[in-house]
């Protein structure tokens, strides 16, 4: 970042002086942009799976061919977006169309904040364009839906530390022996961060009554997670069964003229070769500072896009 700055700078001092160097300090501007939001994002990436490899699955919408097209064009853009990331991308599962395209795709993306970046693609994307599968050259709107898991590890490990546990050890009640009832030999054990309550009294020894508390502790810890996986898991089916193909989420016109607009994020981007291309830094980036403060991107000035 230093490099960066101190690279501008120094352009700026020649500038002064009167040398040409509109071009170079215009690429140097433009990577010192790119670096400041590539911060930005590592701040915003924070939500409890962000960091997370994914799975996408994208399935075209209603118009067989035309559909099937696009949903591969989307498929092509995400694994270029993969390999510009510099991820590892694995397809679990694809299924040809009839013809052309694809009826369904399903591949992981193995890299670090891959669940996080993708998540800005969750919804309905629209393409509208000359169809080429057309004899009378005739204007095609079509779509196609994409969704995103993270990937979670099988085993959910549970790391209880000491300092969140508080131990309260106490005179047990009730049957047990003369010893249990006049000793303080029961345990009782709290999970500060949860709040998880357990309790031992059935043996003599408060060693031993302090090892079956945590026991105990360990297995409802682990019910805990399981409850907040299967609820994870809950709300992204309840998010997937949102997406339905009269609300998209972005538009691609590449006809009778050429413009990206993301409906969430106002984004707008001239350059659709390059965003078909992987080029999705813009677009990821307006939706991560929209999801954290409601911000949307200033207007370029475009036309609105058609309905």
């Amino acid at each position: 970042m230093s490099g960066l700055t101190s690279d501008v700078e120094t352009l700026l001092e020649l500038a002064k002086e009167g040398e040409d160097v509109h071009s170079d300090l215009e690429g140097e501007v433009k990577r010192l942009r790119l670096r400041l939001d590539e911060l930005e994002d590592s701040m915003l990436l924070s939500g409890e799976n962000d960091a997370r490899s994914a799975i996408i699955t994208i399935h075209p919408g209603a118009g067989g061919t035309e559909s099937q097209d696009w949903a591969e064009m989307l498929e092509r853009m995400y694994l270029r977006w993969t390999e510009r990331m510099k991820f590892n991308a694995v397809i679990t599962d694809r299924l040809d169309g009839e013809g052309a395209g694809i009826k369904s795709v399903t591949f992981e993306v193995n890299g670090e904040n891959a669940f996080g970046l993708l998540q800005s693609e969750v919804g309905v994307h629209r393409l509208v364009r000359i169809s080429p599968f057309d004899a009378n050259a005739r204007r095609h709107t079509s779509f196609a839906s994409v969704f995103v898991y993270p990937i979670v590890d099988d085993d959910v490990k549970i790391d209880i530390r000491t300092e969140d546990l508080r131990v309260d050890v106490f005179r047990a009640s009730g049957a047990g022996g003369q010893h249990v009832n006049r000793t303080e030999s029961a345990v009782r054990m709290t999970h500060i961060p949860t709040g998880i309550v357990v309790q031992c009294q059935n043996e003599r020894s408060q060693i031993k009554n302090r090892a079956s508390a945590l026991k105990q502790m360990r297995a409802k810890l682990w019910e805990y997670e399981m409850d907040k996986r299967r609820a994870e898991e809950k709300k992204l089916e309840d998010a997937k069964a949102d997406i339905n193909f009269g609300s998209q989420i972005r538009s691609y016109v590449l006809a009778p003229y050429r413009l990206i607009k993301d409906h969430r994020t106002k984004l707008a981007i001239g350059d659709v070769d390059r965003v078909l291309d992987g080029d999705l830094h813009e677009l990821q980036h307006a939706w991560l500072v929209f999801r954290k403060t409601g911000k949307t991107a200033a207007s370029d000035g475009k036309e609105d896009l058609p309905e």
